[in-house]
């Protein structure tokens, strides 16, 4: 089977997704895969072994400014036409099967040319009715209409009720044996000078990653380029994880039992939603900004992480496509929930971490799909 794989290369989580999926793939040497990227520009992607000779395509994206999204500049620098003469070119014809990971060149190709199409990712789960903000009709519309597929396998840290599978994540490492005495930040969208003085206010040793490595930083802030396993190792040792609101780092972070203190992006409807949802399941603590108080006060308080191991999703979703989805999506998702392995103390923390309300093999039983939102 020949597939054509799209990622949305905006964010890191998508290619860290991506990354696990590749993997997946190389035990079934039946399934010829050629991958495509578009979100960012080609030279800004890294450590791309794993997708061989990709193809890269301009795609959309949202341009970010001090911790929100710009809309008035991301609407200026579409380029509609490109998008458009993309989609029409793209040779989806040669595929038997396209996956979009919320990539909008590969899906709308594929539409328009009625393929089949899979869509693999977390802006999938917002098909159903989950924690998000009451007021986003305009943004769940983009959402439905940015990478449109036939069929979706929506991923959340959480099922809640409807046939979504757990997130595709992978433990950075051995954190009890491994801790260190450094916070892990990544707020790529904050204002990096404001963010910096906030944090050199702070008795405590950052490493930052997202920000600009030239910039200069206090004597307790280490800034560090893009690195898949530097960045791997760091958040492994690190006591705590700030970040903002986005899906696959949280996921992996959780698989650790690291402490997360978490502000989402303003105005991006998908952060704000995992908002809601991290603090209606008690996986994080949320808040409106990052300075050095609220930092501060969140670091004294000691907090304490949820430690929740996850199954094998890619190698799931793989096996699933080889045998040529014969499973329902129901099915697939019941049977990986069940194998959820929800812990009760965070690595890296101090004394026992609350039980968190995730009870997968209970919850699923039953389910017949859910409300579409």
């Amino acid at each position: 089977m020949k597939i054509l794989y799209g990622v949305q290369g905006t964010g890191n989580g998508h290619i860290s997704r991506a990354r696990a999926m590749a993997e997946a793939f190389r035990q079934f040497p039946g399934l010829e895969v050629q991958w495509l990227f578009s979100g960012r520009p080609p030279e800004k992607l890294f450590a791309m072994e794993a997708f061989g000779e990709f193809w890269w395509r301009e795609g959309l994206t949202f341009v970010h400014r001090a911790g929100k999204i710009d809309q008035i500049a991301t609407a200026k620098q579409l380029n509609l036409s490109r998008l458009l003469e993309d989609i029409r070119e793209l040779p989806v014809q040669d595929f038997d099967l396209v996956i979009s990971d919320f990539e909008p060149v590969t899906a709308w190709a594929a539409k328009k040319r009625k393929c089949p199409s899979l869509g693999l990712g977390h802006q999938y789960a917002f098909d159903f009715a989950i924690p998000a903000p009451r007021f986003g009709w305009t943004a769940r519309a983009i959402m439905k209409m940015f990478a449109p597929v036939q069929v979706s396998l929506g991923m959340h840290w959480h099922h809640f009720g409807h046939p979504i599978l757990p997130p595709i994540a992978q433990a950075h490492g051995q954190a009890d044996t491994a801790q260190q005495d450094h916070v892990l930040v990544y707020l790529p969208f904050e204002h990096a000078e404001s963010l910096l003085h906030q944090l050199a206010q702070l008795p405590h040793t950052f490493i930052v990653y997202g920000l600009p490595t030239e910039l200069p930083a206090a004597d307790n802030i280490v800034l560090k380029a893009p690195s898949v396993q530097g960045f791997r190792e760091d958040v492994a040792s690190a006591r705590a994880v700030i970040c903002n609101s986005g899906f696959e780092l949280i996921a992996e972070t959780l698989t650790l039992g690291k402490p997360i203190l978490s502000r989402p992006l303003k105005g991006q409807f998908e952060q704000e939603a995992n908002a809601m949802a991290l603090t209606q399941l008690q996986l994080a603590k949320v808040v409106e900004k990052m300075d050095a108080l609220t930092i501060g006060r969140w670091l004294q308080e000691q907090p304490r992480g949820v430690h929740i191991d996850w199954p094998d999703v890619a190698d799931s979703i793989v096996q699933w496509i080889a045998d040529d989805r014969s499973e329902s999506q129901q099915q697939l998702s019941s049977r990986l929930w069940a194998n959820v392995i929800p812990g009760r103390t965070g690595a890296g923390s101090k004394g026992s971490a609350a039980p968190h309300p995730i009870r997968p093999a209970q919850e699923m039983d039953g389910i017949k799909g859910g409300e579409s939102t």
